[in-house]
């Protein structure tokens, strides 16, 4: 799919000059909107982006702050697991 955006001018002279590679750079947070709220996998993150592999996906995702995924129930049972090791 191709996708074509509608910018005003000056919106588009200001992306332009803050990144260097404005299509790159929406993709790119379209990939990362995408991760965050669920809609893509972190395999679908890399196949969109073009990465050669799983770790790539996630430097990339944990470069701009949403990887790992991790909720507060995963940590909460995590540091209970943790608990119950250094009690045994």
């Amino acid at each position: 799919m191709t996708l074509t955006l509608q910018l005003p001018d000056r919106v588009a002279a200001t992306l332009t000059g803050a990144w260097d590679d404005l299509p790159r750079a929406t993709l790119e947070s379209l990939a990362v909107e995408g991760y965050r709220s669920g809609k893509l996998s972190c395999a679908e993150v890399g196949h969109l982006l073009g990465h050669t592999s799983r770790w790539e996906s996630e430097e990339f995702l944990a470069s701009r702050g949403v990887w790992p995924g991790v909720t507060a129930g995963e940590l909460q049972s995590d540091l209970a697991t943790l608990d119950r090791l250094r009690e045994a």
